[in-house]
């Protein structure tokens, strides 16, 4: 089969080409100023990228075009078409589906290689904590497919279709696990239903839930509603696993579950004993199931949210049957997905290196841990500067403005680029007094952050974009 598709560069359709190349497809794709790294991951696959969307590609025939939602119908300032491509398709009539679409009926629930999906849904931790699961199962021997947003740094690539099953494995309901980052965004512009409802997992991870993505959602309870529809997808002999500390998650069992659940949290009370706790800090901990101790995670990594990361991976793993204190041993060689705290260089200085580092948080909740987490890999009396940009469509609309202060108060300074925004950052971010800077270009925060920072600090680079290609540019103008 020849798949052809647009908005390919994201990180959910470029895994998805990945797995089609796989596969043994044909796979072709475009996008608007085709980027790293997928363009490098996509293009070392040999897979065609093409610039634009334009109506000449049709000319390519491909037996279906699988359509990333980053495609709508929408139309520029002179009245003509945002994607003319995807006018071309509707208008010749053209074979056409969702990325979420596809993949289900082609990889997670082929019937020639049924799977056993395991799905990791959540405002946060859902590359992360798929990241820990697929590397659970891996260490355990499963050799799991896998689909994540992102680079986890134990396998190298964000997708892999995983060991196939032989004739007897399907014969005998033998499904190779398939590990899925379940994203509750809508599918396309013709498929509003989140992402997640196509995946039909056997196991099931509601890790946390937030308000956010206020450009499709009105409020908390569309969010929670669409998390129910997950719940309802889930069979009765699977499993789904949740965070006990989260309210909006219990509102959504309120509404029914008909499988097992397995709940956790981060201490005995919030799982009544009946589930998944731990015991110690984030970077050495019991891991307890009901109430006994069952395995001991020891790592690099830091932040409680990161606990119950693992919590939730290690809840999921078993109900494969890898026993918790196997699945808990392998995290200790669990290395983290890049862009998650990912040190990209230091700059020496008399007193103390500075050390830059680059994250995905952008939702003040995750900006909030992602600083906790630094901070108590540093200490208290270690500077830490905080440099974001409010990128994501929730960012921009300015919903979550008013937390932004709450979410940098562990951080002793905090830059924020404010180019593209149609609130006044400055504002927003008053209650910080003189600890805050806003820059309205990339190179103004630079020359920001270089004014301010001195020997031993350490400066967080927080985005879910390029950023500019601020880490490069900061540990240039540091040393200079």
């Amino acid at each position: 089969m020849h798949i052809h598709i647009l908005g390919i560069c994201g990180t959910f359709m470029g895994g998805l080409a990945a797995l089609a190349r796989e596969a043994g497809h044909k796979v072709t794709g475009c996008d608007a100023g085709v980027y790293p790294p997928m363009s490098d991951q996509l293009r070392a696959l040999g897979i065609e990228l093409i610039e634009g969307f334009g109506a000449d590609q049709m000319a390519l025939k491909p037996d279906v075009y699988v359509i990333g939602n980053v495609v709508s119908r929408a139309r520029l300032a002179d009245g003509s078409p945002k994607f003319p491509l995807m006018e071309a398709i509707l208008e010749s009539g053209a074979t056409y589906t969702s990325g979420p679409q596809w993949l289900a009926e082609h990889v997670l629930h082929h019937p020639s290689q049924p799977r056993h999906v395991l799905a990791v849904a959540g405002t946060h931790g859902k590359t992360t904590t798929t990241s820990m699961l697929a590397w659970i199962l891996q260490a355990a021997g499963l050799e799991p497919g896998f689909l994540v947003g992102g680079v986890p740094m134990n396998f190298g690539v964000s997708a892999r279709l995983g060991r196939l099953s032989s004739p007897a494995d399907v014969a005998a309901h033998k499904r190779t696990p398939f590990v899925i980052e379940a994203d509750e965004y809508d599918t396309a512009f013709f498929d509003k239903r989140s992402k997640f409802v196509h995946y039909h997992p056997r196991t099931a991870i509601l890790n946390n839930l937030e308000f956010d993505h206020a450009d499709i959602f009105d409020n908390l309870a569309a969010i929670e509603r669409q998390f129910h529809h997950l719940v309802r997808t889930v069979p009765g002999s699977g499993r789904v696993v949740v965070n006990a500390d989260e309210d909006s998650l219990q509102r959504v069992l309120d509404q029914g579950y008909w499988s097992g659940v397995a709940k956790f949290g981060v201490n005995a009370n919030a799982t009544g004993q009946e589930g998944w706790s731990v015991q110690g800090e984030p970077d050495n901990f019991t891991v307890l199931h009901h109430g006994t101790e069952v395995g001991r995670v020891q790592w690099d990594i830091t932040g409680v949210h990161n606990q119950l990361n693992a919590l939730a991976a290690i809840a999921a793993a078993e109900h494969l049957g890898v026993s918790p204190a196997q699945a808990a041993a392998s995290l200790s060689e669990f290395q983290n997905v890049r862009r998650r705290m990912e040190v990209r260089g230091t700059v020496h200085r008399a007193g103390g290196d500075i050390t830059v580092y680059d994250d995905f948080a952008h939702h003040p909740t995750a900006i909030r841990t992602t600083v906790d987490g630094l901070r108590r890999k540093v200490g208290p009396n270690a500077r830490i500067l905080a440099v974001f940009e409010p990128r994501s469509n929730t960012m921009k609309l300015g919903t979550m403005k008013s937390q932004l202060p709450w979410s940098l108060e562990d951080a002793n300074l905090a830059f924020c680029h404010s180019g593209g925004l149609d609130w006044d950052a400055v504002d927003a971010l008053s209650p910080m007094g003189a600890r805050a800077c806003v820059g309205a270009t990339v190179d103004e925060v630079i020359a920001q952050v270089v004014a301010a920072a001195q020997a031993g600090d350490h400066v967080l680079c927080m985005s879910n974009g390029g950023f500019g290609g601020i880490h490069a540019k900061l540990l240039t103008a540091l040393a200079a």
